[in-house]
């Protein structure tokens, strides 16, 4: 999946949300509608959603699906963020360096 996919998939607070539930522990659809105030079939919506983004996985238990983080889900989205991350820190390094030099002048 793309970091652009991920991005599309968090846009929307609902979703947040589920991801967000999900990542702190597996659930079933009805054990999420239960938490959130959405429906069960909005949820499923939701996840399906997810899903195709890559950010969350189903197994099957039985006659129930249980949702749950997929690890590396977020790796491309990371990646992308974290390179600017990276850009910011050797910019402040720069900065820092140079307004060290100024104040030796």
């Amino acid at each position: 999946m793309t970091y652009q996919e991920s991005l599309a998939a968090l846009a929307d607070p609902t979703r947040r949300m589920i991801f967000e539930a999900v990542a702190r522990a597996p659930r079933a659809v009805g054990a999420l509608a239960d938490e959130l105030p959405v429906s069960r079939p909005a949820v499923s919506q939701h996840l399906k959603v997810l899903s195709d983004a890559g950010l969350v996985m189903c197994r099957i238990e039985g006659t129930r699906r249980i949702y749950a983080a997929r690890p590396e889900g977020l790796a491309e989205l990371r990646a992308w963020l974290d390179q600017y991350w990276t850009n910011v820190l050797v910019n402040f390094a720069s900065e820092i360096n140079d307004n060290g030099r100024e104040s030796n002048d």
